[in-house]
C-alpha cells in the first residue's frame, strides 16, 4: 500500500488539531496537496474530504476550538480557519444530475463514490491524515508515475457532465503529462464546441491558468490541433502561435517570469481595439484589460525604448512590449521609474504666464528628458533654459 511521503504541510500542528476534532477515520487529504506532494511540487492549498455532514463538521470544529466559514455549504464545503492557512473540508458527494455546467449533488458516506465523480485519476488520491496511507481506486498513482492525465471512466461522458473539463484536461496535461492520452484527446476534439456554452469568466480563468504555466507551448499546439483553441481564442491563428513560441523563447533567454496576459497578447494580433474586444468577451478585470491593450499597442520601435515605455505606461507594460517585439529588458530590471524634476510652477516663476505656454514648455522638456534617458536635475535645468530661449 502506497503512502504519502512526509512533507512540511503534513507536519502542521493545526492540521493535527483539525484531525483530532473530526476524527482520523472521518478525514482524508485529497486532490492537489496529495498529487503535488507525490511529484515533489510545492503545495499551495490543503483540502480535506469527510463523510460528516457540513453541519456536523461545523459542530465538531467548534467543539475543538476551530472557527469555520460556510464557503460552499450548499455543495458540502466548509472552510476551517487555521493558523497556518485555511483548509476546505467537503462532505463526500455523488452526482445526482449534471448539465455540462452545473451538478446537483447528494451527500454520501462512500469514499469511492466521491472519488468516482472527480475528473482525473491523479486528482482522486486520498491520504489518511495520520498514517498517510493512500487510497487509489482508479490507477492515479500509476498515471502520475507515467506522466499520464486520464479521465476517470469514459472521457466523453465526463466532459458531457462538465464541459469545462476540456480546458482542465489541457491544464493538467501541461503540468503533469508527457504523451497525451488518446481517449482524452479524441473526446476533447469531438466535444470542443461545448465550450461555447461555458461562462466566459470560467473559460478565461482556465485559459489564463494554462498560459501561466512554465512551458505550455506543446499543450497550446495540441489545443490548436484539436480545435479547442479556435473555440476559446479564435484570434490565435498560425502567425500568432508562432509569435507565442518566440515569446516563450525570449522569456527563457532573459529570465523573465511567465505572464499569462503577456502570452495572451502574443496570441492576438497587435491591435488595441481587438484586445479591448477580447477582454470584454472574456470578462477580464479592468487591470487585466489595461495590460492586454497596452501590450497590443506594441510597435517595432519598442525594441529600443524600454525605459521610455516604463515611464509612459508602466514597468509591466514595458516588459511586455519589449519582450513581444524582440528586445531586451536588461535596462529596466531593478530600475525605478523616475519623476520629472520640473513642475509648471517653476516655469511660471521664470516669467512665463500661466496657461498653454507653460504646458508646451513642460512637455518639450519632458520629451527631451525621456529621449536623453532621464538625466538628473541639473540637466533638466539646462533643457528648461533652452526651451525658455526658444519660447
Amino acid at each position: 500500500m502506497a503512502t504519502l511521503p512526509p512533507a512540511p504541510w503534513t507536519r502542521r500542528q493545526d492540521l493535527a488539531d483539525l484531525t483530532r476534532a473530526l476524527g482520523a477515520d472521518n478525514l482524508r487529504w485529497v486532490g492537489g496537496a496529495v498529487r503535488d506532494t507525490l511529484v515533489g511540487a510545492e503545495v499551495a492549498d490543503v483540502d480535506g474530504a469527510t463523510p460528516l455532514s457540513p453541519a456536523r463538521v461545523v459542530e465538531v470544529c467548534k467543539a475543538g476550538g476551530i472557527r469555520t466559514v460556510p464557503t460552499g455549504i450548499a455543495h458540502g464545503t466548509v472552510t476551517a480557519i487555521l493558523p497556518d492557512g485555511p483548509v476546505e473540508i467537503t462532505t463526500l458527494r455523488r452526482d445526482v444530475s449534471t448539465d455540462g455546467r452545473h451538478a446537483t449533488v447528494a451527500f454520501t458516506n462512500d469514499w469511492r463514490e466521491d472519488a468516482a465523480r472527480r475528473d482525473f485519476t491523479i486528482n482522486a488520491l486520498y491520504a489518511h491524515p495520520e498514517t498517510l496511507r493512500i487510497e487509489d481506486w482508479f490507477g492515479g498513482l500509476d498515471d502520475l508515475a507515467a506522466r499520464r492525465v486520464r479521465f476517470i471512466g469514459e472521457a466523453e461522458e465526463r466532459i458531457r457532465e462538465d464541459h469545462l473539463r476540456i480546458l482542465r484536461y489541457f491544464r493538467f496535461h501541461a503540468r503533469f503529462g508527457s504523451t497525451p492520452d488518446a481517449e482524452a484527446v479524441a473526446a476533447c476534439t469531438a466535444l470542443a464546441s461545448m465550450l461555447k456554452g461555458i461562462s466566459r469568466e470560467r473559460v478565461a480563468s482556465e485559459l489564463l491558468a494554462i498560459l501561466a504555466l512554465p512551458d505550455p507551448a506543446a499543450t497550446l499546439d495540441l489545443m490548436a490541433t484539436t480545435g479547442v483553441l479556435a473555440v476559446v481564442l479564435p484570434e490565435a491563428k498560425a502567425p500568432e502561435r508562432r509569435a507565442f513560441h518566440t515569446l516563450l523563447a525570449a522569456e527563457r533567454a532573459q529570465g523573465a517570469a511567465p505572464s499569462a496576459l503577456r502570452r495572451m497578447a502574443a496570441l492576438l494580433p497587435p491591435v488595441p481595439s481587438l484586445a479591448e474586444a477580447v477582454s470584454a468577451r472574456l470578462r477580464l478585470s479592468k487591470a487585466q484589460r489595461a495590460r492586454l491593450v497596452c501590450a497590443a499597442a506594441r510597435t517595432p520601435a519598442d525594441v529600443d525604448r524600454a525605459r521610455a515605455l516604463a515611464y509612459e505606461h508602466s514597468l509591466e507594460c514595458a516588459r511586455d512590449r519589449v519582450l513581444l517585439t524582440g528586445g531586451t529588458i536588461d535596462s529596466i530590471d531593478g530600475w525605478s521609474v523616475p519623476q520629472l524634476p520640473l513642475k509648471g510652477g517653476q516655469i511660471v516663476a521664470r516669467g512665463v504666464a500661466a496657461g498653454p505656454e507653460v504646458a508646451r514648455i513642460l512637455q518639450a522638456v519632458e520629451r527631451r528628458w525621456i529621449e536623453e534617458e532621464f538625466p538628473d536635475e541639473s540637466r533638466v535645468a539646462i533643457l528648461l533654459e533652452e526651451e525658455l530661449v526658444r519660447s
